[in-house]
């Protein structure tokens, strides 16, 4: 973008951020998570560092915290409470580090101090004589709230502390008071039980458990904290340490052992790093063990440890140069929609697909998002050229989560579905929400065909990718997916690129796998609304035996022959299997090209199908529907385990659902499922059910 354009997104940032921060540090509310507003703060950081003749004292990178509430008398900061800078990568790191020995020419390399940063409100305290005088919150930075009785009810605080040689008159510490996960899901459920609305986020709790004006609330919420700096009189007007203070501390690990020495809580998961690749091992290590704290983290603070060099360094803006920030993978983050394609489906389905510029989310590049339907577009008031908040469904599948409008420049433009199929030049058709090709001979939906027939949970070949069938339906070697099963070696060898070994190989792969499970061979076909869990429904009921008969292995042919054979009707009573999927597979079975097609697979494939006499087990009759990743183990692991108790599990939410399973980051299910009155479960509830 050229000068001028910077200047104008720049100041639509600064107030879209300021917005938004008002609400977060001042009210204690939240529009948009924490990581789409981290993404935003980075972006309008990115940009002043290329035009700092754009930087105002008014911008966001330029002051702290909110304006301190009107209920809590005004408390001056002896010094003034910086904040940080945001990393998000290994290269954001290495460039920080660099830009730091460039202003230190006599040293080649620097240690470090590294904290886990705590999701919670910053506080600051004054102890006159070892005992505790005033307590008070960030604020501005420069003034803040004067909490002090809320903040002699959290126990982790202590009332007094052991006098420092010499008997210091005033020593002022800073840290942090956040509440444990525990205690957030007790509050919340005390919430529910109220018919009052949930907290969003444990650090919400905190902040207006500290800002309560009876003290009797702050202490029923047990707060926690930790203590991480130690600020007295000896220090600069920025609040660094001097070499040879008041404590004589030198480093910063030195002032971590001074604060358990005098009585304060400190973070024991802290550590000493003595060069940047510790730090980023430090920084992995508790992204992948974050979920085994009691608290919330989102990321690592990283501290020059020698506080001479950290003084040197200064502070530019609102932050110190000598620390920064190290964010853990966003599960969010905001972007620009560079255009939006639509992508012809297996079924015929269009599906608008959103091209957005690169940006992270939970550590994966995201160049693309799914917009589902046009009617999705038209509910997100979806514009091309729109700045967004993107994020991982279930932490998976990147999905647009929020347009933001108030950054339009004017220059966006309105997205219209095609008539016709970009693919073969069909009419489309619209079906309910979807617009459909009807052409079941049109090649991108052929292509998309071939993709699910080899994919993971169908016939599952490997080295068999999009490119590889792409080129084999150019050169015609295939027309069907039951084609890959009779294709030679010499069909392969001639293409370009392909050398005889890696012809070998391909061929032995699509061989191994002509024995398949029936779930996964009805699923391999494609049909309309069918999905792994419905695949399985049918396997489970075209596939069984009368009561009475032994464990087995099964043809599975003779369950496709039934269900080729079944009515309409025969599909009501299948549990989870409604009208509308009914059609689509009796449909399927009625179509002339499929059933040449089943002929065709039957002289290739073999269908094996464990079969049981069906006994009663704990969960039979129960109906469950997972949304969200869980911690303890995988979907699939998930989803044997229900069945393997003889219950059942439903992509869907009906009034039938006897439980809907939350893991982290639910989707709409939850919020369906509320409306449907149907009981929502933790996962620690889940584990206590499949005992």
């Amino acid at each position: 973008m050229d000068k001028n354009e910077a200047k104008k997104r720049i100041e639509k940032l600064r107030e879209v951020i300021n917005h938004h921060r008002y609400l977060y540090h001042v009210q204690d509310k939240q529009e948009i998570s924490d990581s789409a507003l981290d993404s935003l703060k980075k972006e309008l950081f990115d940009l002043e560092k290329l035009y700092p003749e754009f930087i105002t004292e008014d911008s966001p990178t330029q002051r702290v915290g909110g304006e301190p509430l009107k209920e809590f008398k005004k408390v001056k900061h002896l010094q003034r409470m910086l904040s940080f800078n945001d990393a998000f990568s290994k290269e954001d790191m290495q460039d920080w580090q660099e830009r730091i020995l460039k202003l230190l020419p006599e040293k080649k390399e620097i240690d470090f101090y590294c904290e886990l940063k705590i999701d919670g409100l910053a506080i600051e305290l004054i102890y006159e004589n070892g005992i505790l005088k005033t307590g008070s919150t960030r604020g501005d930075g420069t003034i803040g709230e004067d909490i002090t009785n809320n903040l002699k009810t959290v126990e982790a605080i202590p009332l007094t502390i052991n006098p420092p040689a010499g008997g210091k008159r005033e020593i002022t510490v800073r840290g942090e008071v956040f509440i444990s996960k525990k205690e957030f899901e007790k509050i919340n459920k005390l919430q529910k039980d109220k018919g009052l609305p949930l907290y969003a986020n444990p650090r919400n709790i905190a902040a207006g458990s500290v800002r309560q004006l009876d003290p009797k609330v702050t202490a029923s919420r047990h707060l926690d904290s930790f203590i991480y700096d130690l600020k007295t009189p000896a220090r600069n007007a920025y609040g660094i340490a001097v070499a040879g203070g008041d404590f004589s501390q030198t480093t910063h690990e030195e002032i971590h052992e001074i604060l358990k020495t005098l009585g304060f809580k400190t973070n024991k998961n802290n550590k000493y790093c003595k060069n940047l690749q510790e730090v980023f091992e430090f920084h992995e290590l508790w992204q992948k063990n974050r979920e085994k704290l009691n608290y919330e983290i989102d990321g690592i603070v990283v501290i020059v440890n020698n506080n001479e060099i950290f003084e040197k360094l200064g502070v530019v803006g609102k932050a110190p140069r000598g620390a920064i920030a190290f964010k853990f993978a966003q599960s969010q983050s905001t972007t620009k929609v560079l255009d939006i394609k639509v992508q012809v489906g297996r079924t015929g389905a269009m599906t608008p697909v959103a091209i957005l510029e690169p940006t992270q989310v939970s550590g994966i590049t995201i160049t693309r998002a799914t917009l589902h339907n046009e009617d999705e577009i038209k509910r997100l008031g979806l514009k091309i050229g729109d700045t967004v908040i993107i994020g991982r469904a279930g932490d998976v599948i990147p999905d647009i989560i929020k347009v933001l409008p108030e950054l339009r420049t004017g220059k966006e433009k309105i997205f219209k579905m095609p008539e016709f199929c970009p693919s073969c030049g069909t009419k489309l058709v619209k079906e309910d929400v979807l617009w459909r090709c009807k052409n079941s001979k049109c090649f991108a939906r052929q292509r998309r065909n071939f993709y699910h027939f080899v994919s993971r949970s169908a016939f599952n070949i490997d080295g068999l990718g999009p490119k590889i069938i792409d080129r084999l339906l150019e050169e015609g070697l295939v027309q069907y997916p039951s084609d890959l099963f009779e294709l030679k070696e010499s069909d392969i060898i001639p293409l370009e690129r392909f050398a005889e070994k890696s012809a070998e190989n391909l061929i032995k792969s699509i061989q191994e796998k002509k024995e398949i499970t029936l779930p996964r061979f009805i699923y391999a076909l494609g049909i309309r609304n069918i999905g792994e869990e419905t695949a399985m429904d049918l396997a489970e009921h075209f596939g069984s035996r009368p009561e009475g008969t032994r464990l087995a292995q099964q043809n599975g042919w003779a369950a496709i022959e039934k269900i080729k054979n079944a009515k309409l009707e025969d599909f009501d009573l299948i549990l989870n299997i409604g009208p509308v999927v009914a059609e689509s597979i009796y449909e399927w079975f009625k179509d002339k090209d499929n059933l040449k097609f089943l002929d065709k697979l039957q002289k290739f494939v073999s269908i094996k199908h464990q079969i049981s006499t069906k006994k009663q087990k704990k969960l039979n009759g129960k109906i469950f529907v997972l949304t969200g990743s869980l911690k303890s183990m995988s979907r699939q692991q998930a989803r044997a385990r229900i069945r393997g108790l003889g219950g059942s599990v439903s992509e869907s939410v009906s009034s039938k659902t006897s439980y809907v399973v939350a893991g982290n980051e639910p989707g709409s299910k939850m919020d369906k499922a509320k409306k449907l009155g149907v009981k929502v479960i933790s996962e620690q509830e889940f584990l206590k059910i499949i005992k």
